[in-house]
């Protein structure tokens, strides 16, 4: 009974220091896109929170899950103005419900960033802005990049990037449509084979003995759930993960 009194004594402690001068936010996170990655982004939120406060204190998550069908039809139908406008009726719902600001858990949806950014109601955490802030901070300099058909062909994901320096490298033309038809007929729905995992493990190893890249990029949310570390002595770069310690950082921090 006293450990129990001591431990609730150290949450009580800890919240009263971090809610002093400070007002507690909301995350907003506009989910669904897809649902796996969604509950990942989740419990990432909560252990990463946890690291720093090692007590049981948590955050006020807002979640809205959206349908990744309607936001492949606009994908499909190449309609960005389209894919904006319903990307920010999301926003201002997740406003609504009290978010302070909003992180996208995917990454197909940041081809139109940038014009969410001007327009959105509420401020956005790019996960792109994140991944390329790692990559800095890890000194990489030649990054290969996998992801959906979109996120690999567009440049989106290579542009600030390449701004900053770092070259970002795809995988052939054969290899995206792997890729692309196991994310969407297997990864998306939760299903993980140990055959796909060795598939997107051969052509990263192409990459490094082909391409010399130094790191790799999982640059669809639910790549680490079945790539889950790294191989062939280079990181993989988790963009779940480094989303969400961003996400906990401005929740903490402002």
């Amino acid at each position: 009974m006293d450990k129990v009194r001591q431990q609730q004594h150290i949450v009580t402690a800890e919240l009263t220091e971090y809610q002093d001068g400070k007002q507690m936010k909301k995350i907003g996170i506009l989910g669904g896109l897809g649902p796996e990655s969604t509950v990942d982004y989740y419990k990432e939120i909560i252990g990463a929170f946890n690291s720093k406060y090692t007590s049981l204190a948590y955050p006020d998550i807002l979640v809205y899950s959206a349908n990744i069908n309607e936001l492949m039809t606009f994908v499909g139908n190449d309609d960005w103005q389209g894919l904006s406008k319903w990307l920010l009726e999301k926003i201002d719902s997740l406003k609504q419900a009290g978010a302070d600001f909003v992180a996208i858990a995917s990454n197909t949806p940041h081809i139109v960033f940038e014009e969410l950014k001007l327009k959105a109601s509420l401020p956005l955490l790019s996960i792109v802005e994140a991944t390329c802030n790692k990559a800095q901070e890890l000194n990489l300099k030649n990054i290969g990049l996998m992801g959906t058909k979109l996120t690999m062909e567009a440049d989106f994901y290579k542009r600030p990037f390449i701004a900053k320096g770092i070259s970002i490298v795809t995988p052939t033309e054969e290899e995206q449509q792997i890729i692309h038809h196991r994310l969407f007929s297997e990864i998306e729905l939760g299903i993980f084979k140990d055959s796909t995992r060795d598939e997107l493990l051969a052509i990263t190893k192409r990459m490094v003995e082909e391409n010399r890249i130094d790191s790799l990029i999982l640059g669809c949310t639910e790549l680490p759930l079945i790539l889950t570390e790294s191989r062939y002595d280079i990181p993989f770069l988790n963009t779940s993960k480094i989303h969400c310690e961003k996400i906990v950082t401005i929740y903490i921090d402002g």
